[in-house]
């Protein structure tokens, strides 16, 4: 048996333009890109299901991988992975945006620790709802799914000297929109109720002058504050349901399927 050099080329090509795309993947999206994942690990992962890939003998484009149009077509690959990526993550940023809502509404602003996954300084309350939400997506395969819409994605929008569209980059940016209504729905009736809270102690503040309200009213916000996120996180599960599917059908209608 005899390799010529042109047969080794295509060999790494049909793995490294894989991988370039389900690297970025990995690296952008929640719980696979956490800095508690380690790298090795995620590039092993990645490695394997580029390998995975080749096997199926996925279509080509007819360029030298180490050229400078082969270098155009791995940037596309990490486009599209990193776009499939961060459409997921917009939706855990929507819930943390929720949860620093709820934190200032009751007066847990201040109180900030170490987010695991971000590796930034965020609420209790968002690391709370961070926690339920990553619970949440493993327990609903959300990264089972999430390989999966990776892997047809070769077949749907194959290796190719061209990548996204400018409606794709549109859709991306509309979708924001969406997450922060998404992000208001969670923290709306905290919110809501926290201000009503807030207008009583201004009420009885008004009546009763002599009343400390420092020592009252930001114990009483808090305690009302908890009582309140033992109402509303039953619901997050269905509000993050929902949240999930529409970014789900975003990535598959830029990947064309």
């Amino acid at each position: 048996m005899t390799l010529e050099a042109d047969q080794i080329v295509m060999w790494v090509a049909a793995v490294m333009w894989p991988f370039a795309r389900i690297g970025a993947m990995f690296l952008a999206a929640p719980i696979f890109g956490a800095d508690t994942v380690n790298a090795r690990v995620r590039l092993g992962l990645a490695l394997l299901l580029a390998i995975m890939v080749a096997m199926q003998r996925p279509e080509l484009p007819d360029v030298e991988p180490f050229s400078l149009a082969g270098a155009l077509v791995t940037l596309h690959q990490v486009m599209i992975g990193l776009v499939m990526g961060f459409i997921l993550q917009l939706v855990f940023s929507a819930v943390t945006q929720a949860g620093e809502v709820v934190a200032l509404s009751m007066g847990l602003g201040f109180a900030s620790i170490m987010d695991p996954a971000q590796g930034v300084q965020v609420p209790v309350v968002s690391t709370i709802f961070v926690i339920f939400s990553t619970l949440i997506f493993l327990a609903l395969n959300g990264h089972l799914v999430l390989i999966e819409l990776l892997l047809a994605s070769f077949a749907t929008m194959p290796v190719a000297p061209s990548g996204l569209d400018a409606e794709a980059f549109r859709s991306l940016a509309m979708f924001g929109t969406t997450m922060f209504a998404g992000a208001v729905l969670v923290a709306l009736p905290a919110v809501a109720s926290l201000l009503l809270v807030n207008l009583s102690m201004g009420v009885i503040t008004r009546a009763s002058p002599q009343l400390n309200i420092f020592a009252v009213g930001f114990p009483m916000m808090i305690l009302m504050g908890f009582m309140l996120l033992l109402l509303i996180l039953p619901g997050l599960p269905e509000r993050l349901g929902e949240l999930m599917l529409e970014a789900f059908t975003l990535v598959q209608v830029i990947l064309g399927f």
